[in-house]
């Protein structure tokens, strides 16, 4: 009898537990498997390791209803290109196809490595997050410009603007931007070498008042990226350097912040307020502190796209009509959010910053937070149309919070 009874009590306990392990999660071990019934485990090919970082794509979120289209590529899925001088990876429409207004890419330069002169059908924009390089540029007027950059520093080269970049440090980085999403087609980035070694030398020469034997040796293919050494040359003459408003160059933390009354966080704008020459690109730059959220919000302007730099993050984009879709990001992620389209974005992390930028085809950074629209519609309308106390309503804060402190 004691036997059966220990028996009886062991098969009790592995019921029991079994229970227990049914009704848990599986999201943590990268299995659709929700606790509550719904779900099941994955028996085909997957990436485990992708499913466990991603738990939002395997139903995490239940409150993700309709159709949603990936708004998510990751640069470590970008095919790399690699130089003598370093190297280069894109994210273009092709990649992320809701990306229509932004294309960007993540470039490496050694020291003294060039990224050769060039120029763009479009405009580009640059952030520095590692190393020091040398920009050096040069408008249809005759002014130019050449200025050191290092992290969190900016350039914006207008459309058609002829411009460099080279690497000062051992080791160099930058994200990229574009204000399209179709940057490889045609006739939207033109090198100097290609240029020059498919043009005749009889008329090299002519035009540059040049034996055509100088032209002999200009690389062909055109070498994108190619080793050299540091610059040491001042460039004098022309019309004089781009300065003041014309400057291409933005020291990003050589300004204060912008104010961020929740206080979970530092919040940069750079757009044509502040840096008059980027017309057509607007950027911020964003740190959120450990459990914090980007308040709920929209972009009345544009489409908002975003490069994650550290930390790991999470966002539910509302597209309208019952659709949203939740979105888990790390250091690398790049992603887009449809134009007007309603989101947050929470740092997941209880002890790391998140950093990320926010860039948009436009002239200026705007955006429209939802406690700030109900705290400035008549309170008793909100109350009805929610259904909330109207007490609760009439306390919303009246201030955009920006950047809201965890808990």
């Amino acid at each position: 009898m004691k036997l059966q009874s220990l028996v009886t009590a062991l098969f009790s306990a592995h019921v029991t537990l079994a229970a227990v392990v049914k009704r848990d999660s599986g999201f943590g071990n990268g299995q659709p498997i929700d606790g509550k019934g719904k779900g099941a485990p994955i028996l085909g090919g997957t990436n485990n390791q992708v499913d466990i970082e991603n738990p939002s794509n395997l139903g995490e979120q239940s409150t993700d209803a309709g159709t949603v289209p990936n708004l998510k590529w990751r640069f470590s899925d970008s095919k790399t290109k690699i130089f003598n001088g370093g190297w280069v990876r894109e994210q273009v429409i092709q990649d992320l196809p809701q990306s229509h207004d932004i294309s960007a890419a993540q470039q490496h330069l050694k020291k003294g490595a060039i990224r050769e002169l060039h120029w763009h059908r479009v405009a580009e924009w640059g952030f520095v997050y590692a190393g020091r390089v040398l920009v050096s540029a040069v408008d249809e007027n005759g002014r130019y410009q050449v200025d050191e950059l290092g992290y969190g520093d900016i350039w914006y080269f207008p459309k058609g603007q002829a411009h460099t970049v080279q690497g000062l440090d051992d080791e160099n980085e930058y994200l990229l931007a574009f204000d399209d999403g179709d940057f490889d087609k045609v006739g939207t980035t033109f090198n100097i070498d290609d240029w020059i070694a498919k043009t005749p030398k009889s008329i090299l020469a002519k035009n540059f008042g040049l034996p055509e034997s100088v032209f002999a040796k200009v690389p062909s293919p055109n070498p994108y990226i190619l080793n050299s050494t540091v610059s040491k040359t001042n460039v004098t003459g022309g019309n004089g350097p781009l300065l003041g408003n014309s400057s291409y160059v933005y020291h990003t933390f050589q300004h204060e912040p912008e104010n961020v009354p929740g206080g979970g966080g530092l919040f940069y704008k750079i757009d044509s307020t502040n840096f008059p020459i980027s017309k057509t690109i607007a950027a911020t730059f964003v740190v959120l502190e450990p459990k914090g959220l980007r308040e709920l919000h929209w972009h009345p302007t544009a489409e908002e796209w975003l490069y994650f730099h550290e930390g790991e993050g999470r966002a539910t984009v509302f597209i309208g009509q019952g659709n949203s879709r939740t979105f888990d990001f790390s250091a690398g992620d790049t992603a887009v959010f449809p134009d007007n389209s309603g989101h947050y974005i929470e740092n997941t992390s209880a002890t790391q910053n998140l950093t990320w930028i926010e860039i948009y085809k436009s002239d200026r950074v705007a955006d429209v937070p939802l406690t700030q629209w109900l705290a400035l519609t008549p309170a008793d309308i909100v109350a009805s149309i929610l259904n909330l106390p109207l007490d609760v309503v009439q306390n919303l804060k009246k201030e955009k919070q920006v950047l809201v402190k965890g808990n």
